[in-house]
């Protein structure tokens, strides 16, 4: 149940966009250039690391719809389950292992990220523009991590499993006509 007497009971991360679009739909269009728009990582890489993050923090409603919408753009099922408890990353490509690790020490202990966490993601292969879209999506799922549960949103399966394919599909920009903008 939601914690806001204005929301319904029930209510769905579209509702809380609808109920305040002037914060929201910068976030949506953020959400939208930042996992959608050019990245070196693909898009099931991008929904990779917000279901992981989601999953860190234990948001069910966020990890069940960035994994769903992770599997649906190629991540193999079960992937992200897993990885939560497998802090080696054994089913993951050798490249995202670091991104992943900095992720999670990003999410778990952010003042305790140094030249070494960046250094082994350019080891690894990629730039600078990887590393502030590893922060960058590590952060966004951090702050909507908090919103969805400090705000009392229930995940909710049939809603993810639209939701899902909706942004493995169409992207994020389909919110903001759905909240009427």
């Amino acid at each position: 149940m939601t914690h806001m007497r204005s929301l319904p009971a029930k209510a769905s991360l579209l509702d809380l966009f609808k109920k305040f679009p002037d914060t929201n739909k910068p976030l949506i269009a953020f959400h939208e250039v930042l996992l959608r728009g050019p990245s070196p990582f693909s898009e099931a890489e991008r929904e990779l690391i917000a279901a992981y993050v989601s999953g860190l923090n234990g948001c069910r409603y966020c990890h069940g719809v960035h994994t769903a919408t992770a599997e649906l753009l190629g991540v193999a099922p079960g992937l992200v389950k897993d990885l939560i408890a497998d802090a080696e990353f054994a089913g993951v490509a050798e490249k995202m292992r670091p991104v992943l690790r900095y992720a999670r020490k990003l999410t778990q202990q952010p003042s305790s990220i140094t030249s070494a966490d960046i250094d082994a993601i350019y080891a690894a292969g990629w730039d600078d523009v990887a590393v502030y879209h590893a922060a960058a999506t590590t952060a966004l799922f951090n702050l909507m991590n908090r919103l969805v549960e400090g705000l009392g949103i229930e995940f909710n399966a049939d809603y993810s499993k639209g939701a899902a394919e909706r942004l493995a599909k169409r992207g994020y920009t389909p919110l903001l006509q759905m909240m009427g903008g």
